[in-house]
């Protein structure tokens, strides 16, 4: 089995701070812990110091290599100083695409 956790210390949730599972939001200095096993992330927070942990709202989310949830991890960080309200973001190593209207492909763009 494979796996990789990621850890950073110090993160001081923006205005708004971060939304969590089990509490809701918190704020404050954070510490943001990203594990990947097998093509999966899991993110949780905890208060600098703490012994608690919480999981990050939206968490767990598919990620389809350890590098790419290091640089997954990262993101989470930011969004976490960035605060809001933040909860886990889409892993940009995700491959999005495009839909059409009712079922139909979508239009190709004009040249």
């Amino acid at each position: 089995m494979n796996w990789a956790s990621w850890t950073t210390l110090g993160v001081f949730a923006g205005t708004g701070g971060v939304r969590t599972e089990e509490v809701g939001v918190v704020s404050g200095d954070l510490t943001v812990h990203t594990t990947w096993t097998e093509g999966q992330a899991e993110v949780a927070v905890q208060f600098s110091g703490a012994s608690d942990w919480f999981t990050l709202a939206g968490s767990p989310v598919p990620c389809p290599s350890e590098e790419a949830s290091r640089s997954f991890h990262q993101s989470v960080v930011e969004a976490v100083r960035a605060g809001g309200g933040a909860t886990v973001p889409v892993p940009h190593t995700v491959e999005m695409t495009s839909v059409g209207t009712a079922g139909q492909p979508p239009a190709k763009p004009s040249t």
